[in-house]
């Protein structure tokens, strides 16, 4: 099997680019590590702080964002890391080619339950128009130049896109090495399974609300066949799924908080999960645009999410632009 940064350098992959990656599997086997020893490493639970987005943390939350920030600020090509856990951004090297944004552990509720969990991230490129601090990362979607995740399940996965398609890997634990396991992903456009919260369902705009209640509905419905729905409280396994097997996951507008109708960080979630899904032949929704069509006005923006087989991402789009809501 093909080890990780042979593959890069046979797609031509720039040496400073292979670094940061590099850098980031060194990063997702240690917290592989720390995660699969569970309760014997003394790293589950809760600690008594909130993070950024006034969320309680876990031990491994702040575990792994130390680790990423210790690790990829050693790297001489990353000129600044921000982070989901974060106030702001740490810097780098001042020469570094390359900005990481990244979600620590997406899915850390699951943690306690011993269920799966991930890394999110996305490599920019450094602006040569000489921004610094935070407005170096706001930049779209479609400026990022790789994105990818780690999912620490029964095997731990490192899947990533450099803008050639979509690769996965499987940590060989008897090595110690990311070996590809799987190349040239491709998402079915047609689809008979969606992942989404259903207990918020009265929370959501008329349109998300009807979509799915005609999906629920199944065969005697409007979409005239049934549908499984899957929900495993990660993105990141959400995400996973869909790219293995296809699917619709979503995570719409909520009017609960009016200051805050979303859930999913742009820079963090958001638009790496949808480079992906886009090289792998989905399509990617705010429910009123391309995701990675947005230009973000904060570092750490939330965006309604649509993302998956690209047939079922422009239904649930066509609910949207038949109400006009969000």
């Amino acid at each position: 099997m093909q080890r990780l940064i042979p593959t890069l350098r046979r797609d031509q992959v720039d040496e400073a680019l292979i670094s940061v990656i590099n850098t980031l599997q060194i990063c997702a086997k240690e917290i592989s590590y720390r995660l699969h020893q569970g309760e014997l490493a003394g790293v589950l639970g809760s600690t008594l702080d909130e993070n950024i987005q006034g969320e309680t943390q876990k031990k491994l939350d702040v575990l792994s964002n130390q680790l990423l920030k210790d690790i990829l600020l050693e790297c001489k090509h990353v000129r600044a890391i921000a982070s989901e856990e974060e106030d702001g951004i740490v810097d780098g090297d001042e020469s570094g080619d390359y900005l990481v944004a990244f979600d620590p552990l997406d899915g850390s509720s699951n943690i306690d339950i011993n269920s799966m969990v991930g890394t999110i991230f996305s490599v920019l490129p450094t602006p040569k128009d000489g921004r610094s601090g935070p407005d170096m990362f706001l930049q779209q979607g479609t400026q990022q130049v790789m994105a990818g995740y780690v999912v620490y399940g029964p095997s731990t996965m490192l899947v990533f896109s450099t803008g050639k398609g979509v690769k996965m890997f499987t940590l060989d634990q008897t090595v110690g090495e990311f070996l590809l396991t799987r190349s040239d992903i491709t998402i079915p456009a047609h689809t008979q399974e969606f992942a989404i919260n259903m207990s918020n369902q009265r929370h959501w705009s008329p349109a998300m609300q009807s979509y799915v209640t005609d999906l629920l509905a199944g065969k005697q419905g409007p979409r005239g066949k049934n549908f499984n729905m899957r929900w495993i409280a990660a993105m990141v396994a959400d995400v996973h799924r869909v790219l293995c097997r296809g699917g619709l996951f979503a995570y719409p507008w909520d009017s609960r908080k009016p200051d805050k109708p979303y859930k999913l960080r742009l820079l963090y979630e958001a638009n790496p999960m949808s480079y992906l899904i886009e090289q792998a032949g989905g399509k990617a929704t705010t429910g009123l645009e391309r995701i990675m069509a947005v230009q973000p006005t904060d570092i750490h923006q939330r965006v309604g999410v649509v993302l998956g087989s690209a047939d079922e991402v422009e239904t649930c789009l066509e609910y949207h632009t038949r109400s006009g809501n969000e």
